[in-house]
């Protein structure tokens, strides 16, 4: 498999390209609005088709750019979890259990609601190791507010320790973002190290509530586009 990690230094979001290497056919983790030209470019310098745009929620610090890459890709299909994502527009919607294809390989899908409501994993398999892409659920020692868009602390902690922490400890973590250089962990060093999620249930919810985070700055243009999945019907 085709695995590039890619990152937005402004919102610090990290974009994930899968790829087949025999049908060329390839998918995008989380692309940002503004880092459409180079993920283009580097589609075509790899020579490979851009089949869907996966989105793991509804992002509210940056728009996507699912709906720019359609643009530039005909055929190219945009996605969301279909649980807690019902008034968004996407052209695919995935429940849990369901599996998106590209090329020979499989991504399985998980919903991990708790940072939003609609907040989905993404899991392939290939060659024994396992890549888990979690989006804002479980990140490098930490995980995602829960303070906006239906979030619920119980949930997420519950998701994360009943669906992300049942996979081996060798099961590579792959977040949407990070803010201080980390690109990837294990499921073995979260359940062991991270702050949040080693404690109980009732602990981690209590640490939740006391955060006093600021509001994304980009959550009111950010909101309304990615509820439609990017900038759509562009020239």
């Amino acid at each position: 498999m085709i695995f590039r990690q890619l990152f937005d230094r402004e919102t610090c979001t990290y974009t994930y390209l899968l790829g087949d290497e025999s049908s060329k056919e390839a998918v995008l983790i989380d692309p940002v609005l503004e880092q459409v030209d180079r993920d283009t470019q580097l589609l075509k310098n790899m020579g490979l088709n851009l089949t869907f745009c996966l989105n793991t929620h509804v992002h509210a610090d940056h728009i996507t750019g699912s709906g720019l890459l359609k643009g530039k890709w005909p055929g190219c299909k945009s996605v969301l979890g279909a649980e807690g994502n019902e008034t968004a527009v996407s052209d695919v919607k995935v429940a849990e259990g369901e599996t998106i294809s590209f090329g020979s390989h499989k991504i399985e899908v998980l919903s991990t609601a708790g940072h939003t409501n609609g907040c989905h994993t993404f899991v392939v398999r290939d060659q024994g190791t396992i890549y888990i892409f979690t989006g804002d659920a479980v990140l490098v020692n930490g995980c995602g507010r829960t303070d906006f868009q239906q979030g619920s602390s119980r949930n997420l902690y519950n998701n994360i320790h009943t669906k992300v922490f049942t996979f081996p400890d060798d099961a590579l973590i792959y977040p949407a973002h990070d803010y201080k250089g980390y690109t990837v962990t294990t499921v073995g060093q979260e359940k062991t190290f991270n702050p949040r999620l080693t404690k109980s249930v009732e602990e981690f919810i209590d640490i939740m509530a006391n955060l006093n985070l600021p509001y994304p700055a980009k959550i009111d243009a950010s909101l309304p586009a990615n509820l439609v999945c990017g900038l759509q019907n562009l020239p």
